[in-house]
Order: C-alpha cells, then structure tokens, then sequence
C-alpha cells in the first residue's frame, strides 16, 4: 500500500452526496482522478490522501482490513459487519447526516407484543402452535443475533432478505423483521409497529479511522490536516460536519 492516505468515500446515492457537500463546507475539494465515472480521486488541499469511490459497505470492509486509513460510512454497517468494532476502527466524528435507526419490527396486529419479553413468550406459543420457529426477516443478521440474545429472545430463525424486507411479512416469508427505518411511515403503510425497546441502534454517518491501517508519517500528518479542517468548519465545538442551523 502507499505511504498516502487512503480515503474511502462512498461511490454513489445520496450519501456520497452528502459527504461531498460536508467536504466542501470544510474546504476540502474532492474530485476524481482520469474519467469522470473513475473509482480514484484526490483533494486538492491534502496531496498525501489518495480517494477511493466504493459501496458504502464495502466501506466498512476496508476499514476492518486496513485497506483505508479513513472512511465515511453509516454506523449500521460498521457494527453489523465489524463484530468487534471497538478494536478495528476509531468514530472520529458523527457526520450529521444519514440517520436511520434499525430496529424490530412486528405486525400491529400482535396487539399483545410490545417489548422483546412479550416477542419471547409469543415465539415460544408459536413454535408449539406451528411446529416451528418465528421467522426473522433482515439484512442485518449480526446486530439481530447480538440483540436478541442481550434481551434473552432465543425462538427464532434468521431469514435472509434479499430486497425490500419490510414487505417480507406479507408476503408469508417471515413474521417479523429487522431492518433500518428514518420517519417509521414505511413501516406502517405495510402494517408493521416498531417494539417499545425494539431499537437496537440509532445510527447515522460518521468519520472512522482503520486502527489496523499501516499509519505512516505521511499519512498521519494528512490524517491531522483533514481533522484541522473539519475541526475549522465545525467552528471548533465538535458539532458534526453538517452544517449547523
């Protein structure tokens, strides 16, 4: 790897969006390097940084590997893809955009089921009733398996979703399900409420550094002039990088 810094920023969708705008507002210049749809590109007011366009996800992975020293990513696939998370990569600074919170979500029709206790005690009635384990719709199969076992919840199956999981339960293909939710409206327009304890995680975008990453002088001292100008920005108060209202 280059003695550069390496900047994962994502690639596409609103939050590549976002992240340039909050970028700019620093006064760091993005721009891509050879063809306008190229996957490489540079700031202008850091030449030791070397940009690198990928998925969001992806994101995470090159920071759990060391792949990139910095990345801009949500919360959400850094905890879900990173089990130990704590150990691989260091939250800089919450960005202030991309909030989705992920949570469990059940029928409203389950008038009884508002907690994750009431959800154990109908997972047990239903595997005696059906013969089988509740169904768990989700894209976030590590943040469910880790929450429900903090909440005591053991009668269930993981069903991996493909596409849009909130439809999974009417569609027959679970019972209840995982997934990231920002206003809650698309979960009620398919009969769905969110448990009173159901949030495992309010997340948004942050700034994280690969702990694992070969920090060379070179890219320490690109690391601090990229937090000198986030920090100028941000008017020295630790206000994430969007900008203040």
């Amino acid at each position: 790897m280059s003695e550069k810094l390496i900047f994962a920023l994502p690639s596409k969708g609103r939050l590549m969006e976002q992240s340039a705008a909050a970028l700019t507002r620093a006064g760091l210049s993005v721009t891509k390097s050879g063809a306008a749809r190229g996957y490489r590109g540079e700031i202008a007011e850091v030449p030791d940084v070397e940009v690198n366009f990928v998925s969001s996800s992806e994101i995470a992975h090159f920071l759990q590997h060391g792949s990139a020293h910095l990345g801009i990513t949500g919360e959400d696939l850094l905890r879900e893809t990173i089990p130990d998370c704590e150990h691989r990569v260091s939250f800089l600074t919450p960005c202030g955009f991309g909030h989705a919170d992920v949570v469990v979500a059940v029928p409203v029709c389950w008038i009884d089921v508002s907690s994750m206790a009431d959800l154990e005690e109908t997972a047990q009635v239903y595997r005696r009733v059906h013969g089988r384990p509740i169904r768990v719709a989700t894209k976030y199969m590590n943040l469910t398996r880790r929450f429900f076992a903090q909440r005591g919840v053991a009668g269930y199956r993981i069903v991996p979703s493909l596409g849009a999981t909130e439809g999974a339960p009417a569609a027959d293909l679970s019972e209840i399900i995982v997934d990231i939710t920002t206003t809650g409206a698309t979960l009620r327009a398919n009969g769905l409420k969110v448990l009173e304890d159901g949030v495992i995680l309010k997340s948004q975008a942050n700034l994280i550094a690969s702990k694992l990453a070969p920090w060379s002088p070179r890219a320490q001292r690109a690391k601090a002039a990229i937090l000198k100008r986030l920090a100028a920005g941000r008017g020295g108060d630790g206000a994430p990088l969007q900008s203040r209202r």
